[in-house]
């Protein structure tokens, strides 16, 4: 197998050559520009060129873990016993990546409906699990039922007990930081595996969860629309995201 570093990065060669050297992998070393010889079965590049390059297997070199990745790609088959895509669900969920107990891949998404990611973890990672933890139902319920919109209902999810997960962490970007931490705790132990049609059944929403929701929505709004108690149920359920509500509220008051 022939391995290609194809970038026009200084950092990027340098951290790629560097390991491939210390794991005495034999690579080619080409410019985005140049032609990929036939043997060439994965190239190594940076995120600037990524989308540039043409080739089916590529691996981004980020940092030293690409290794990981690129090993996993050249055994071709599962290095870990255990591999969990593990979630922090809330408003901007955190997701690690979580094998063996070593943590190999962060992330901070931007919604709870933004599941791409997770997808591709499981292209990546065949026979991978997915944990999500117990808290923020709503929103946890909204990127299950986003994810069964994908993967069916009946995906086995591990819901996992998520208390004391989430530590405190001082600094300007604290919460993103809190976020991710919990997401590898979360990877870390153990739960209880249930489809994902059992974990977003039901339709009890207490008038508490109403209320609050209800609220929120002013302050989303900046104190100009508060939705219908009915929207507000559809919001609890996970089948609109506050933000669409607000937008159906603003409609159907324009109407009135």
């Amino acid at each position: 197998m022939r391995i290609a570093i194809m970038t026009s990065d200084p950092r990027v060669y340098y951290l790629a050559s560097k390991v491939l050297k210390e794991h005495k992998i034999p690579f080619y070393s080409l410019t985005p520009t140049d032609e990929i010889p036939f043997d060439v079965e994965v190239i190594l590049t940076g995120e600037k060129d990524f989308d540039k390059i043409k080739f089916p297997n590529k691996i981004i070199v980020r940092d030293e873990t690409f290794i990981d990745e690129l090993l996993l790609f050249l055994e071709g088959k599962k290095r870990f016993k255990s591999v969990f895509i593990a979630i922090d669900p809330g408003e901007r969920p955190g997701v690690s990546v979580v094998a063996d107990n070593r943590v190999l891949e962060v992330y901070h998404l931007k919604s709870p409906k933004d599941v791409d990611i997770i997808i591709q973890l499981l292209e990546k990672y065949p026979g991978a699990k997915i944990k999500i933890g117990h808290g923020a139902k709503r929103h946890r319920i909204l990127m299950l039922k986003s994810l069964a919109k994908v993967l069916g209902e009946n995906y086995p999810i591990i819901l996992v007990n998520e208390r004391g997960t989430t530590p405190r962490v001082g600094g300007v970007e604290a919460w993103a930081i809190q976020d991710i931490v919990a997401s590898i705790n979360i990877g870390l132990r153990e739960g209880r595996e249930m489809t994902i049609k059992e974990l977003i059944r039901g339709d009890k929403v207490t008038k508490g969860e109403i209320e609050n929701i209800k609220a929120q929505s002013r302050i989303v709004s900046g104190g100009k629309i508060t939705i219908s108690s009915e929207l507000a149920k559809e919001v609890a359920l996970g089948n609109l995201t506050i933000e669409e509500a607000i937008e159906l509220q603003k409609k159907k008051k324009g109407k009135g």
